[in-house]
């Protein structure tokens, strides 16, 4: 029997996506849907547009509001998630359950922004889309309609968080918030940097031991970035010959996670170094979870060394 255009794959990419030669996209990681949901009692959450024709969205939580003082404002938390540009979304549980504990142990207002993701966009889409949705955040403090934000958030304590290619999302917002203004009188305060998804054309630390591992990283960047200058691109490595000074960062404050046993750990050393001596006027603080793997507090939240990343953080937004 022929097949058609329906069943017929165009590329294959498991264990994170397959792409039909029809167009549609089957998504095989983290790819679950968790409704939002108004909680009275405890963190709410809700689903807004900001960019309807492209598909661009977010899912905002709500912590319970004292009520004692209703109107006092929060710290707001805009977090991009990771997955390589290509799988995960805001609305995913795991996604969903690691934004939900920060707002109810950190008691902020989150943003966590839905962009579009490979194959049926290309960087820098994602890029654009989280700096639109930081933008839309900012226009908030000037009243703009979701009551959430223009009336619980405080918009001198903007923090951006993400994890590996949502952390190499932060230093890239980050970056653009040095050169370009997120809004008027609105300036970012934080950035949260996950296990960042950094690469580069010589390997170093545990790449040079680990080659197939850089590669996997590597062909990703490529594979979802065809217009890059390659792995020396600023945007993947910060840290190469020629790119822009860390001093430009556009925050006040950073707090960088690496993880012991990730192969990326040696490029978050690295980009924490290089951001101590670049000139760059904020503090940075190195969170080292020692023997753990890439992103182990999102998918065993529960373990020691992830329950000591949470008081880090709520500390960081407070």
């Amino acid at each position: 029997m022929a097949s058609n255009a329906t069943d017929e794959i165009a590329f294959d990419f498991r264990p994170y996506f397959i792409l039909y030669k029809d167009g549609h996209v089957d998504r095989l990681t983290e790819n679950d849907f968790v409704p939002p949901s108004l909680n009275p009692e405890g963190v709410s959450s809700k689903d807004v547009a900001i960019i309807p024709e492209l598909g661009v969205s977010a899912r905002l939580f709500l912590p319970k509001l004292d009520a004692g003082d209703p109107h006092r404002k929060l710290p707001i938390l805009v977090y991009f998630h990771g997955g390589g540009f290509c799988f995960v979304s805001a609305f995913c549980s795991l996604v969903h359950g690691y934004l939900t504990s920060i707002v109810t142990e950190a008691n902020v207002i989150a943003v966590s922004v839905d962009f579009r993701r490979f194959p049926e966009s290309t960087l820098p889409a994602a890029y654009d889309d989280c700096w639109a949705a930081l933008q839309w955040v900012a226009s908030h403090s000037a009243g703009e309609a979701e009551p959430w934000l223009s009336e619980h958030g405080d918009f001198d304590r903007i923090t951006i968080i993400g994890d590996s290619a949502g952390g190499n999302n932060v230093h890239n917002m980050a970056m653009r918030a040095g050169r370009e203004e997120v809004g008027r009188g609105v300036k970012l305060d934080g950035a949260i940097i996950g296990h960042p998804y950094f690469c580069g054309a010589e390997a170093v630390g545990d790449e040079v031991k680990y080659p197939e591992k850089k590669a996997q990283g590597d062909y990703i960047w490529m594979l979802t970035n065809p217009t890059t200058v390659g792995l020396d691109d600023p945007q993947i490595n910060p840290i190469a010959v020629g790119g822009p000074s860390l001093s430009g960062l556009g925050c006040a404050r950073v707090l960088l996670c690496v993880a012991g046993n990730d192969i990326l750990r040696d490029r978050g050393l690295l980009y924490y170094e290089r951001l101590r001596s670049s000139g760059w006027k904020g503090t940075v603080e190195l969170l080292e979870s020692e023997a753990e793997e890439h992103v182990f507090h999102l998918y065993n939240p529960t373990r020691e060394n992830a329950r000591i990343i949470m008081p880090h953080i709520v500390s960081f937004l407070n």
